[in-house]
């Protein structure tokens, strides 16, 4: 699908990265600018030094929910929800919805993304008490066990996606549009003008651009310090306490894997795919094989039946790898390696957290795969996106690891890059940090929901 390298040494829009970010800001881009006359994709350039999808994107595990805390975030993934119906061949997504189940720690947390949800018009169906989620999962689910259970919001809309099949069809829809993708061009550095980049360097030669858009997921600490971007900031806490010298990325390990039994024996009562589950517990949760405690603690996981993965594929809460300094010892997508990312011990807490939930898993650790899937994503201070212009003329797309999903911010991007000013993404501004708005913080074992 990518274009072999041409002769082109600059273009009006730089795009840096070939991920869901990149691909998805170089086609609305592209078609923002044929359709106010500015304008053509000819003007737009993707760089990856590898290809489409070789990081982050092409191996997530591909969720699309709504299920945020935050209302900021949720008003976001809502429209993106939009982008991913608005052609769901192309972007090989399956919209089965979502499962959020939770306990009595979070019923509060969930009633309040309930009633937002329904406040911004997002189909969703809260069941609240015990014994009411308890027929209720019931009712889906056969062999449902999990003890504890007092919130259940079932997202009509929602869903999950195919990771590369998605990225080929974005770059399909950029390309279509005249946009040229570039494959196999390392960045090296930017040359400056004052406060503006003038050019990209590479390993392949000078780019000279106009405007440039940084979308390179895990590796963004590097570009921001080709920016000269400082890498420990204050931030103000939202009580107006001031954190110094915080640093300004801290590096997760994505603990994904899958199950390898076949995706079509997890279906519903009704034998239909099932919504994507994530399940968040209080429980004691003791080891499937030899009964021994794996955690007295919150503790949380996700899955759902892939085809696209060959079994049943989700994760849990991610582990930091980083060090004291806030640094990675290896370059970031040296992770997508499984060995790397998934440990045993998640593999015996992800199988066990399956059957503590289905009575159809219990014993199957066995046919557990570890086929690539979650990597390591590059958080924020505050674990959300940020969305941001610096120096002049570099727009920042640093997704703090909620990037996959958000398929729609490449079109409000596209729409600041030509003059707009989005109010969804102004909650994401780096400013931020010092004025103290931050999001709220919820009660899950997740750092980003």
């Amino acid at each position: 699908m990518a274009s072999q390298p041409q002769a082109e040494t600059s273009a009006k829009y730089v795009i840096v990265g070939a991920g869901i970010h990149g691909l998805s800001t170089a086609w609305h881009l592209a078609s923002r600018l044929k359709a106010s006359g500015q304008g053509d994709g000819g003007d737009v350039l993707v760089l990856d030094k590898t290809g489409i999808g070789s990081g982050a994107s092409g191996v997530a595990c591909g969720v699309v929910r709504n299920n945020y805390f935050q209302p900021a975030m949720r008003q976001l993934m809502a429209h993106s929800v939009d982008v991913w119906e608005s052609d769901p061949e192309a972007f090989a997504y399956h919209g089965v919805g979502y499962l959020q189940i939770a306990p009595e720690a979070m019923r509060a947390d969930v009633v309040q993304i309930a009633a937002e949800q329904a406040a911004i018009g997002y189909d969703s169906v809260l069941i609240e008490g015990v014994d009411e989620c308890r027929a209720y999962l019931l009712d889906l689910f056969s062999d449902w066990q999990a003890p504890g259970i007092s919130v259940v919001l079932h997202e009509k809309r929602g869903g999950y996606a195919n990771n590369t099949a998605s990225l080929r069809g974005l770059a399909a829809k950029a390309e279509a549009e005249g946009v040229t993708i570039r494959s196999g061009v390392q960045v090296t550095g930017f040359r400056m003008e004052g406060e503006s980049v003038r050019a990209v360097e590479t390993d392949q030669g000078e780019f000279a651009c106009e405007q440039l858009v940084i979308a390179v997921g895990p590796w963004i600490r590097d570009f921001w310090a080709m920016l000269d971007l400082p890498e420990r900031i204050s931030v103000t806490g939202t009580d107006g306490i001031v954190h110094p010298d915080t640093p300004m990325w801290t590096y997760w390990a994505l603990q994904e894997g899958t199950l390898g039994v076949d995706p079509s024996e997890f279906v519903d009562n009704e034998g239909r795919i099932p919504p994507v589950v994530h399940v968040d517990s209080d429980q004691p949760l003791y080891d499937d094989t030899d009964g021994s405690l794996i955690t007295d603690q919150m503790w949380g996981i996700y899955y759902k039946p892939d085809f696209h993965f060959g079994g049943v594929q989700g994760g849990a809460s991610p582990e930091r790898v980083d060090g004291p300094a806030g640094q990675v010892a290896v370059d970031p997508y040296g992770t997508a390696s499984p060995e790397f990312v998934v440990g045993e011990e998640f593999v015996r807490m992800w199988t066990s957290a399956l059957a503590h939930c289905h009575k159809r898993f219990e014993g199957t650790r066995p046919l557990y795969r570890k086929d690539p899937s979650g990597g390591i994503g590059a958080f924020t201070p505050d674990s959300f996106p940020v969305f941001d212009t610096f120096r002049d003329n570099a727009y920042v797309i640093a997704d703090s690891n909620h990037g996959y999903k958000m398929i729609g911010v490449g079109d409000l991007v596209a729409g600041e890059l030509l003059g707009e000013t989005s109010q969804l993404l102004e909650p994401f501004r780096f400013s931020r940090y010092a004025t103290g708005k931050l999001h709220p913080v919820s009660n899950s074992p997740f750092p980003w929901s």
